[in-house]
């Protein structure tokens, strides 16, 4: 985990996240879901986020994968 990365971000630490976690761009509010995967990058429905490749980057805006926020969901 780096010490430039967004308070409370994912910052490359695959521990805090779970397979089906929802990540959120802390740029322009772009959600990778994994169970949609994404198109742009042409990464599969049911990739986790933590599974993504190290280049892999916001497909909306270019934000750093390290700075994507975990999305919290009601149980």
């Amino acid at each position: 985990m780096s010490d430039d990365t967004f308070f409370n971000s994912y910052g490359g630490d695959s521990g805090k996240i779970a397979d089906d976690a929802i990540l959120e761009c802390k740029i322009c509010w772009y959600q990778y879901k994994p169970d949609e995967g994404d198109d742009y990058w042409q990464i599969e429905p049911g990739t986790p986020f933590s599974e993504l490749p190290e280049h892999w980057k916001c497909p909306e805006c270019d934000g750093r994968k390290e700075d994507f926020m975990v999305v919290l969901r009601d149980k």
